[in-house]
């Protein structure tokens, strides 16, 4: 499980900016601290996989770009995180900053960890779905699945799919999940 902070004052991106580059995820989310180990080689090898299809498909014809961690999103002024994947679609370039995504993303990725399954499925899921992100996926690596959540009426709707997940915020874009586990 990712260790909190918990302080009396709410972080924000001023304090983030200090944290240590020390090899760990750091994030704030509702102003405190969490931190996560490295990821372990096989989620790299699934978010690699992911990040490929999509690149391919959405920055490569120009539709958007994709990131992939770390890379700091600020959501809020006391949310700031770092998803395995995140989509920005070329209509909303202006929120991509010379050193942080700094609005709502399209879609953001997570792909779990036993240190991150917890905050990811839960904690991160709210603050996604409150920030407004209209398409979320929890990827877990070793159950090869994939939960496709889309933001409908402000709450994330689980959608179905074979092993071709079609994305809801871009046309003619989907990943072949058979070329992911």
């Amino acid at each position: 499980m990712a260790s909190k902070t918990t302080q009396s004052t709410k972080l924000d991106y001023s304090h983030y900016a200090c944290f240590p580059d020390d090899g760990r995820r750091h994030e704030i989310i509702g102003g405190d601290h969490y931190v996560n180990p490295a990821p372990s080689t096989y989620h790299q090898t699934v978010s690699r996989r992911i990040q490929f299809q999509l690149y391919s498909k959405i920055e490569l014809t120009k539709k958007g770009v994709v990131y992939y961690a770390p890379v700091d999103v600020q959501l809020g002024d006391h949310d700031i995180v770092q998803p395995d994947l995140v989509v920005v679609l070329a209509d909303r370039h202006r929120i991509i900053t010379p050193t942080k995504i700094k609005g709502v993303p399209d879609m953001v990725v997570e792909i779990l960890s036993p240190t991150s399954m917890e905050n990811d499925c839960t904690l991160k899921r709210g603050v996604y779905e409150k920030a407004g992100i209209p398409e979320y996926w929890i990827v877990d690596p070793f159950e090869h699945r994939l939960d496709q959540l889309v933001l409908e009426n402000g709450v994330y709707q689980l959608r179905s799919h074979g092993e071709i997940v079609l994305l809801s915020v871009i046309e003619n874009v989907s990943v072949d999940l058979q070329e992911v586990w």
